[in-house]
């Protein structure tokens, strides 16, 4: 089985390679391409793989490329986790919002859509390229905003099924504080990605016994306290939302704390160049403890979980229930087919089939619906450019909503990332 990572590399790739190799039973890789550009850094990166891989035994290949379509060639599945504009540009996106009042953040308002805009055509071209060198390869996608690039992709009709760490990140937590396996906990995971709500907490699997009553009750002040809410918006919401809906419920807050410390983009650059001289140790043959503080905790388990299911009989996995991002159909009733939702599907070689989620309350439904139509007008914008369709993008997010304050920020994104748009 060979799998291609794009975007190889990343500093965060060890924690992927790390998944890759103690979990080579679930998917027995035989060759991994690493694929980026940065070749000084692949080079780092692909050097510390390797003796990860020899230190557990995994007698699978890795080989390190800049040549994109020669590192997808053959490959089984294409995972993307890319970054356009690197560091920089995400220290842009949690800037320039801030001048504005808007809260500053890679994925989420005006930041995400600056992301969205500099990252869709460049993932559309990388997966026509897979297409043509293996059509059968499914692409799994990491890249933020995930939801909207997941959607960009499906819409090209691509095989590609979207990821995100938040899912897992909960799982593992609640059943560390339940004194449960992880296998025992399943999630009603509902929204959409970065916009998600954990409606329960179930013992053993869909229909289990609901814990959550319980969670809360007894461990509220620990899970309010990862997600940076109040202990009392669990209590009155009676759900767990994502961290992410921080950015919404805490919105004023996060911008007057964002505009008193130094940007996550910056603590991550910072931490990146530490990350890369421990990389060129050649006595390094672990992923570093420093790494756990670069974010994406458990990329690697689900990662490796979602491969092994979606190549079916060639990996170890088989089919399984996952939280994925992928089109609604009619998963959630009152958005479109074609909306990308987050939910827990069933996952096999045949594909994705997303699982029934409970009657949702207004509350959520309709900030779901509200950031839906952002998406579809940020893809639009992304896929077909022009000032006014970022405009209505911007005027559209619930975060924005105002006629002025989406002008000053259309004038701003354009003003910070016109080296990434061709029609800027």
């Amino acid at each position: 089985m060979k799998l291609a990572v794009v975007g190889g590399g990343s500093t965060y790739t060890p924690e992927l390679i790390d998944g890759f190799a103690r979990l080579r039973d679930t998917l027995p890789v035989s060759e991994l391409v690493l694929i980026d550009p940065a070749t000084e850094r692949l080079e780092l990166i692909g050097g510390l793989a390797r003796r990860i891989f020899a230190r557990q035994g995994h007698p699978g290949l890795v080989t390190t490329t800049s040549d994109l379509d020669a590192g997808v060639d053959g490959a089984d599945a294409v995972l993307l986790q890319l970054r356009i504009g690197g560091q920089a540009a995400r220290l842009q996106d949690e800037t320039w919002p801030l001048e504005c009042g808007c809260v500053g953040q890679e994925t989420t308002g005006a930041g995400g859509l600056a992301k969205a805009l500099r990252t869709v055509p460049v993932v559309l071209d990388i997966a026509e390229r897979v297409r043509r060198a293996n059509p059968d390869a499914w692409i799994i996608d990491f890249t933020n905003p995930v939801g909207i690039v997941t959607r960009a992709l499906l819409r090209a009709g691509h095989k590609a099924v979207g990821l995100c760490n938040v899912a897992i990140g909960l799982q593992r937590k609640f059943a560390a504080l339940l004194d449960l396996a992880p296998a025992d906990i399943h999630l009603d995971h509902v929204g959409l990605n970065h916009l998600t709500w954990e409606l329960g907490v179930r013992r053993g699997g869909p229909g289990g016994e609901d814990l959550l009553p319980g969670l809360l009750a007894a461990h509220g002040e620990a899970v309010a306290a990862d997600l940076r809410l109040p202990r009392a918006v669990l209590d009155r919401l009676g759900v767990v939302p994502s961290y992410y809906l921080r950015y919404f419920y805490s919105h004023d807050e996060v911008v007057r704390e964002l505009g008193t410390k130094p940007s996550r983009a910056a603590e991550v650059a910072a931490m990146e160049q530490e990350l890369l001289a421990l990389y060129g140790d050649p006595a390094l043959d672990e992923k570093p403890a420093l790494l756990a503080k670069r974010g994406g905790a458990f990329y690697s388990e689900a990662a490796v979980d979602l491969a092994a299911s979606l190549l079916g009989d060639g990996a170890g996995g088989g089919p399984a229930v996952q939280v994925v991002n992928t089109y609604n159909n009619g998963t959630l009733p009152f958005l479109p087919d074609d909306a990308v939702v987050e939910v827990q599907a069933c996952v096999d070689g045949s594909g994705v089939v997303p699982l029934a989620v409970p009657e949702l309350d207004p509350l959520y439904a309709g900030l779901i619906s509200h950031v839906t139509a952002y998406e579809d007008l940020a893809l639009d914008a992304a896929l077909r450019g022009g000032r006014e369709r970022v405009f209505r993008a911007l005027l559209a997010h619930p975060l924005v909503g105002q006629f002025d304050l989406a002008e000053g920020l259309t004038d701003r994104l354009l003003a910070h990332n016109k080296e990434h748009l061709s029609w800027a």
